[in-house]
């Protein structure tokens, strides 16, 4: 280090891009250390499996990638993703029922991962004094129990090896962390607990050409009761850009998708409405069928760590990672590297800032944790280890409230708003503690049980859907 400061982020994948984005206002220089060779355009990426599957950029996460990548969602949207807003344009089977499609009060970015992390990726590569060391992996960090001061890569190339000092580590990786390992030798960070919810999840998806005039279409989601003591089953229509539709389908342990043709449209059928069925009767398939089962639930709790060192920090599916079906890992993550931002704006890089950062960051994965978890856990065969009193002895008064707020806001506007907004990532559960929407609440439902999923005829007729056929 010559007087320059420099940081170092472990993982080229969305939340290691966001995080040297905002790395780059504050420091002169940051090299982004990516195992895999990234794309140079809006491609999968090897070491990311689960791109290939549907995922929910909700606006709660969009409004945080602007705010630390400027543009984002307008660049989305420019190249063909689309704005779909919530819960006007879903047509939604909950677990108790189908959701009315009151006034957009929240929105999703309906686009491929491959996409959404191009734009990123493009954005934040662009930034001044961003580097990128791909095909290279981390084999150790380097410090102590007080500070970490770099990270030891090897290229996987030709075995070569070298030291990057960095005044700030940050592991972006995933899923796969290996920060444990990292700094076993170290005792940079203490022993902190993971905790795991697992359904046994498993993922398939498949991409359709959607029908000519499909345009707008809403995203239709089918979800499993999970009340019942039966393996759940989801199936989730997102549109895309480039005119398709992807396809995703999702059971838990006892009854995963498979990856053979036939048997997925036999899953599709098999679901509790036969919409999906019916709509992908009307598009053609244009991929094979694609497989995932790396879907649990887990959290590493560093902020029960004894002490911290200076230097480092965790983020994204690192330190969190969720249950892809309710759509929260990306908005995690862009909230996380909102979180990072902030706190290098107020702290500065001196001491005690990588603590203070990593303390908002774990407060920020909690409510999408419990919001996962809390539903998740009642799954037949679900496995747990876990503490937490929510999900414990307070789980049935939890289950209760929650099926309380969700059956109203099916039929009640103000309620909806509140849940979409939580769900979104653009407020605290704490919402629901509103002067309003407890009066709301107390004051139950405005509007009817639908029996049916609302469609208009309109877009039944776009699609070609044969006018009066039933939907049962």
């Amino acid at each position: 280090m010559t007087g320059s400061t420099h940081a170092v982020v472990v993982g080229g994948g969305l939340a290691g891009m966001l995080a040297a984005a905002v790395l780059a206002r504050h420091l002169d220089g940051v090299t982004v250390v990516e195992r895999d060779r990234l794309p140079g355009g809006p491609e999968l990426r090897k070491g990311l499996p689960q791109a290939r599957h549907a995922h929910i950029l909700w606006s709660g996460g969009a409004r945080a990638m602007d705010s630390v990548l400027p543009e984002t969602t307008a660049r989305l949207l420019a190249a063909g993703a689309h704005h779909v807003g919530v819960p006007q344009q879903m047509v939604t089977l909950t677990a108790l029922g189908w959701q009315h499609r009151f006034p957009a009060t929240e929105y999703i970015i309906g686009a491929s991962r491959a996409l959404i992390d191009w734009v990123i990726r493009d954005q934040a590569l662009a930034e001044p004094g961003v580097a990128l060391l791909d095909d290279a992996e981390v084999v150790e960090v380097c410090g102590g129990p007080g500070r970490v001061t770099g990270v030891r890569v090897r290229r996987r190339g030709d075995g070569t090896t070298a030291l990057l000092g960095a005044d700030l580590v940050v592991d972006a990786t995933g899923r796969g962390s290996r920060l444990k390992s990292w700094t076993a030798g170290t005792g940079a960070v203490p022993a902190v607990e993971d905790e795991i919810v697992d359904t046994g999840l498993g993922y398939a998806t498949r991409i359709y050409r959607a029908p000519a005039g499909a345009g707008d279409f809403p995203i239709v989601a089918l979800y499993a009761d999970y009340r019942r003591p039966v393996p759940g089953r989801n199936g989730l229509l997102l549109p895309i850009e480039g005119d398709r539709w992807i396809v995703t389908l999702s059971g838990t342990r006892g009854a995963s998708p498979a990856t053979d043709e036939g048997e997925f449209d036999a899953f599709v059928r098999s679901l509790r409405h036969p919409i999906i069925a019916e709509l992908l009767a009307l598009a053609e398939p244009i991929s094979p069928v694609y497989r995932t089962r790396s879907t649990a639930n887990r959290r590493t709790h560093y902020e029960r760590a004894a002490s911290w060192p200076d230097g480092l920090v965790v983020l994204g599916d690192a330190l969190a990672s969720f249950n892809p079906v309710y759509g929260h890992g990306m908005c995690a993550a862009a909230h996380c590297a909102a979180a990072l931002d902030a706190a290098l704006r107020r702290d500065g890089l001196g001491p005690g800032l990588a603590w203070s950062a990593q303390r908002a960051m774990c407060a920020i994965v909690d409510d999408p944790w419990i919001l996962a978890t809390s539903q998740d856990i009642y799954y037949p065969d679900c496995y747990a280890t876990t503490t937490d009193p929510r999900l414990t002895h307070e789980a049935a008064m939890r289950r209760q409230f929650a099926e309380l707020v969700t059956g109203i806001a099916l039929r009640e506007p103000v309620v909806n708003a509140a849940l979409s907004a939580v769900t979104a990532t653009s407020a605290p559960a704490t919402r629901f503690e509103d002067a309003e929407i407890v009066s709301a609440i107390r004051r139950g439902p405005r509007l009817p049980v639908l029996a049916d999923p609302p469609l208009t005829a309109e877009e039944l007729s776009a699609v070609g859907y044969e006018p009066g056929r039933a939907l049962r």
